[in-house]
């Protein structure tokens, strides 16, 4: 990871979108501070696309895509894209697996959480798991004592021998039925919401982020800038963005917000 102070101008200058995580890229100390939702918005009043990629649940994205100053939102890993139409006054919802079939995964991971609560002492579900509709989130720092790094791996390992996709974020593990995961989805958001083809445009968005979950990002991305804590978990990951902010969480989104801002 090379500083993003060394982020050459030219390259920033033909950045037409930030796709970016939420927790501990955008919030900080589990909140949403003034200088993330100004970076956001400061960056769509200057004609870029801001979308959120996010493990957060369907409950949450709604009111982002809703609220927030952004395009659209990737929720719970990849299981869905909610984006509000302003001009029709309806919110778009799409989701990767039909209602029958997530309904039948929903029935499945019941079991899966129970064990993974019996074998990993001081973990908890996650407390926005009320208002998911794909996935199980598995909290092991957000409203519980931070556990160490091997719980987080058995976390993982339990969800894998399972059948579940699992991907450690900064607060939760995560796991789902499925082989979508961040990337395809937002790929395929892309293409159908907006018509543009990230294979080809790829060198003209950054994805910003911090955790072992944004490891398809980073790789994906040319581009990529990890806020300053992406350092936190880089033992998790094989995959590390090209660049790295000075500050952490929110603090280094705006920094990147600001240096996209003046090469235009």
């Amino acid at each position: 990871m090379r500083p993003l102070a060394e982020f050459p101008a030219a390259s920033r200058r033909a950045i037409r979108g930030v796709l970016t995580d939420i927790d501990d890229t955008l919030t900080i100390d589990g909140a949403l501070p003034a200088v993330a939702y100004a970076a956001m918005e400061r960056l769509r009043g200057a004609g870029l696309m801001v979308v959120p990629v996010t493990g957060r649940p369907a409950g949450w994205c709604d009111h982002i895509a809703r609220m927030w100053p952004v395009d659209a939102v990737v929720g719970e890993n990849g299981a869905f894209w909610f984006r509000h139409d302003v001009h029709a006054r309806k919110l778009v919802k799409r989701h990767v697996v039909g209602e029958e079939e997530r309904a039948l995964r929903r029935q499945r991971l019941g079991a899966i959480a129970d064990r993974v609560l019996r074998e990993v002492p001081g973990c908890a579900i996650a407390s926005d798991q009320p208002y998911r509709e794909a996935d199980l989130a598995i909290d092991f720092r957000e409203d519980v004592a931070p556990l160490p790094l091997e719980a987080v791996r058995r976390i993982v390992a339990i969800m894998q021998s399972e059948g579940l996709t699992a991907k450690a974020s900064s607060i939760h593990v995560n796991g789902w039925f499925g082989g979508y995961d961040k990337l395809s989805t937002t790929r395929l958001m892309m293409r159908e919401e907006f018509a543009i083809d990230l294979d080809a445009a790829r060198g003209a968005f950054v994805f910003a982020g911090d955790s072992p979950n944004d490891q398809p990002m980073f790789a994906y991305f040319p581009h990529a800038v990890g806020v300053a804590n992406v350092r936190d978990m880089a033992e998790l990951m094989q995959d590390l963005p090209a660049w790295v902010t000075e500050g952490r969480g929110s603090y280094g989104f705006a920094e990147l917000a600001q240096a996209l801002l003046d090469a235009r």
